[in-house]
């Protein structure tokens, strides 16, 4: 094998065990908080329940593997672009 293509495909492996390493950590840190919280002795365990639910923030997850989004129903692009009303707007 070509000594410049063994270099990158070392270099990639490494890249992706340390990812791999990252979010095992995370998940070790997430599971460290839910274990704390579930005990009371977590961080911020004043506010529980609904308000805790209020600091969670959820990211955005893309429609797409490119990571676009859809921006507006499939239905609705799909029957306007065949001159056609979407089903959820007969009448009768």
């Amino acid at each position: 094998m070509h000594p410049e293509i063994a270099r990158e495909l070392t270099a990639q492996r490494g890249r992706e065990m340390q990812a791999r390493a990252q979010q095992a950590a995370l998940a070790r840190t997430a599971g460290r908080v839910r274990r704390a919280l579930r005990r009371g002795t977590g961080p911020s365990t004043a506010s529980s329940g609904p308000e805790r639910a209020e600091e969670f923030v959820l990211p955005a997850i893309p429609d797409y593997v490119d990571g676009s989004f859809r921006t507006a129903p499939a239905d609705e692009k799909v029957a306007s672009e065949a001159g056609q009303v979407p089903a959820s707007r007969h009448a009768a």
